[in-house]
């Protein structure tokens, strides 16, 4: 017997939306309903929602301060959106007649612009023209031009790179898991409940917080001072 679905993949279809934007759309709604949550029942001593949001919030913060220092809390809020977004959107994925939407392409690919884009605007902000020392390397003379224009083009490169590596290497992860769950689940039924899927939300967890972890490495290298 079947296990019933929780999302109906085939009304999504039927309706003209792709899988994966209407379970973005969920991974959405349920970052919106906690906030709500959280907000309708804040204490001073927190329980409940607002104490599992708080910790979540926490995490952020921690990781925020401790990669990018002063400007952390600047970059807080991104970097909570995007952990909460990915790390729900690879948990849906796990639920009967679910998909993670972080298993295509392109929603990945519109979580890795934003950062991209964030990571340059900030360091212009910061330094203005002085940015572009961040991409001529620590040797600045007339004699070391030539070398100076190599490791510009060489860093141009490495930054055009970086969204995306971050989109297909989320993207490659949550498909990966997602095939190995369905090919486990086929020859071992009665173990996929417990450890496979266990194993699931691990890297769902993981995924989620190297894909921030990323982010708050390049925003802390576009902020800080070239040297």
């Amino acid at each position: 017997m079947e296990a019933p679905l929780l999302f109906p993949v085939n009304k999504l279809a039927e309706a003209g939306i792709p899988p994966y934007v209407g379970f973005s759309w969920i991974a959405t709604a349920i970052i919106v309903v906690l906030a709500v949550l959280a907000k309708s029942s804040m204490k001073m001593v927190p329980t409940g929602v607002q104490n599992f949001v708080e910790v979540i919030m926490e995490f952020f913060l921690d990781m925020a301060e401790t990669s990018i220092g002063h400007m952390g809390r600047t970059f807080f809020p991104l970097m909570a959106t995007l952990g909460l977004f990915i790390l729900f959107g690879n948990l849906i994925g796990l639920l009967p007649g679910g998909e993670a939407s972080t298993g295509n392409l392109n929603t990945t690919v519109a979580l890795a612009l934003p950062v991209f884009f964030a990571t340059h605007y900030w360091g212009i902000k910061t330094h203005k023209l002085g940015y572009i020392k961040h991409f001529v390397g620590p040797i600045r003379s007339v004699a070391a031009l030539p070398l100076m224009i190599l490791m510009f083009l060489i860093e141009i490169i490495g930054h055009l790179a970086r969204p995306l590596t971050l989109s297909v290497r989320l993207f490659g992860n949550m498909l990966a898991k997602h095939k190995i769950i369905l090919l486990l689940g086929i020859l071992s039924p009665a173990v996929v409940p417990t450890v496979i899927l266990g194993l699931g939300v691990l890297v769902s967890v993981i995924q989620a917080y190297v894909f921030v972890l990323l982010t708050a490495l390049y925003l802390a290298g576009a902020v800080e001072e070239a040297h």
